[in-house]
């Protein structure tokens, strides 16, 4: 019989180490705790200052749904690099590529602290396919099914190299 392996919670600076987002488009502050290749718990503190309540009257800040999503590709993304599929840091890349059975419900304003929650469905080749939830004091806010895309720089780098060498031969 095997155990679960639960990682320790991790602060914004190590998830910066492993994701290519960075302010004013972080939009989480810590993973809570993750199981590599099931799930991961992630936390954003949604807040006055954050950038995109810019020029928005104080009382009419809703945190964009598109934003939301974003806020679930991300937590996708630590859940990918903690289970492995991006474990070359600075190499590789991870792409939000899609979403399917996407509800939204009820809005995110200053001062909400929204979980995120995502769960591995399946990955094979480079691609993932991830079921996230995010919920505020227990509310469902947004779900989806996420597709996320996994590519090698330095492949990518030289596909687009070998493409222009066949391209000018022509």
């Amino acid at each position: 019989m095997t155990t679960a392996t639960l990682l320790p919670p991790s602060d914004t600076a190590e998830i910066l180490k492993h994701i290519p987002h960075r302010f004013p488009f972080m939009l989480i502050d810590r993973m809570e705790a993750c199981e590599p290749n099931q799930w991961v718990r992630v936390i954003k503190n949604v807040a006055h200052s954050d950038e995109f309540f810019t020029g928005m009257p104080a009382d009419r800040r809703v945190m964009p749904q598109m934003l939301l999503l974003e806020s679930l590709a991300q937590g996708a993304g630590v859940l990918c690099h903690y289970s492995g599929m991006m474990s070359r840091i600075g190499k590789t890349i991870f792409f939000f590529a899609g979403f399917d059975k996407c509800r939204f419900g009820r809005d995110v304003v200053p001062g909400d602290q929204l979980l995120l929650e995502c769960t591995m469905k399946r990955a094979a080749r480079g691609v993932a396919k991830i079921h996230g939830r995010a919920t505020v004091e227990g509310e469902m806010v947004v779900e989806s099914d996420l597709t996320a895309v996994i590519r090698d720089m330095e492949d990518e780098a030289a596909k687009r190299t070998e493409a222009a060498a066949a391209q000018e031969a022509r």
